[in-house]
Formats: C-alpha cells, structure tokens, sequence
C-alpha cells in the first residue's frame, strides 16, 4: 500500500513539475526574429511589483497558447500597465 501511494506521489509532483515549466518564456526581440507571432495581450494591475507583472503576462502568454512574449509597452505609477506580443 505504501509502494503505491509513493508512486502516486512521485507522478503528482512530476506532473506539477512539467506544468511549471511550460509556462511562457520572456525573450528579447533578437529572439523573436525568429519566432511566429499570435497576437498580443495587456495587463493593468494597482499596487504590483514588477515580477508580479511577469507572472501575469507569462500565465496570461500561457493561457493564450503562446510558448513566448516580448514586452512591448510598460508604464509604472499608482497603477502598472504592460502590453507584450506572443509567440509560437
């Protein structure tokens, strides 16, 4: 019973590892020469840091089916805006 409920375990947290990684990647705009393009997403968020305008635009990229974004557009303030192309 052990055995089993160890390797239930094991293929969660595998699971979980793959998804972690599958999340969309920031890349420069050298990198995208080489990238086809899927349309482009924004972001707004008040009271954010920069990361956690990373993370929305890397879960958003994600969500849209795109391997890939490049930030496009940023503004910081009382509220933070940020636009990025995505990528196959």
């Amino acid at each position: 019973m052990k055995t089993k409920l160890t390797i239930a375990a094991i293929s969660l947290l595998s699971v979980l590892s793959f998804g972690a990684n599958a999340a969309a990647q920031q890349i420069s705009s050298e990198q995208a020469q080489n990238m086809q393009s899927m349309g482009s997403i924004s972001i707004s968020q008040v009271g954010s840091s920069p990361m956690d305008m990373r993370q929305e635009l890397s879960q958003k990229a994600t969500e849209h089916g795109a391997s890939a974004y490049r930030i496009t557009e940023a503004r910081s303030g009382d509220t933070r805006h940020a636009t990025a192309e995505l990528y196959k």
